[in-house]
């Protein structure tokens, strides 16, 4: 992430990883401030065993950008809400990635984070079948999840 101050805001990244039993790094580098750690660790990512990247960033958000720029991974952006622009500014320096550079982006804020976590373990599925099973579940269970959301609601009007 950009700052220590996003994870509060998208640590619901790291509790959809953890459902699914997938471990991952956290660590705080800039795209603006610190670039060449950004560009180590992006560059390095794959020989160290990492699979796909989220870059959180808020503002000129071009964190998921630069990681793109330096590794194969599939890179997952996801835009951190500012509190001048909700998150607007976050989201448009995100998702606006040149031709060639692909990153996948995620929604500000609300389900975003969760989102990205589970994107994540939808691309690690591809070559895991345990977690394949798991995330086979977690889309089962959504129905019933959602089934039960229903009867709460018709029962409380």
């Amino acid at each position: 992430m950009g700052s220590d101050s996003d994870w509060p805001k998208i640590k619901k990244v790291g509790a959809a990883l953890d459902e699914f039993g997938v471990s991952y790094e956290v660590n705080v580098m800039s795209a603006h401030r610190t670039p060449h750690v950004v560009a180590e660790y992006a560059s390095t990512a794959d020989e160290r065993g990492l699979r796909v990247i989220i870059a959180a960033a808020g503002g000129a958000a071009h964190l998921a950008g630069v990681v793109a720029a330096h590794t194969t991974l599939p890179v997952i952006g996801l835009p951190v809400p500012t509190a001048e622009l909700g998150g607007l500014d976050s989201l448009l320096s995100t998702v606006q990635m040149p031709g060639d550079v692909p990153v996948a982006t995620m929604a500000v804020g609300m389900g975003g984070p969760r989102n990205a976590g589970i994107f994540a373990v939808q691309i690690l599925a591809n070559a895991d079948e345990n977690l394949k099973q798991k995330l086979t579940e977690f889309k089962h269970n959504l129905i019933g999840k959602i089934a039960a959301k229903n009867e709460n609601l018709k029962a409380s009007l």
